[in-house]
């Protein structure tokens, strides 16, 4: 059971990696820094296409990737 798991951490590190590199930006630097917050207060804009599904999914493999590494550290 522990190698399955490992071998699923794996998998999920490099499925969560990848994800994330995939996601645009939402900010410029240090002015997007600055001026992005506020903006985001104020008005949130939600993530439409592929941006909500990108979003979706780093969230969903972040909560498994968090699940597998408890998963590991105990049976290891």
């Amino acid at each position: 059971m522990g190698t399955f798991a490992s071998i699923l951490l794996v998998l999920v590190s490099i499925m969560l990696i990848a994800v994330v590199l995939l996601q645009s930006g939402r900010s410029a630097g240090l002015a997007g820094a600055i001026s992005g917050g506020a903006e985001q207060m104020v008005g949130k804009q939600k993530a439409r296409g592929l941006e909500a599904v990108l979003s979706k999914t780093t969230v969903v493999l972040g909560v498994l990737f968090f699940v597998l590494t408890l998963t590991v550290a105990f049976f290891m």
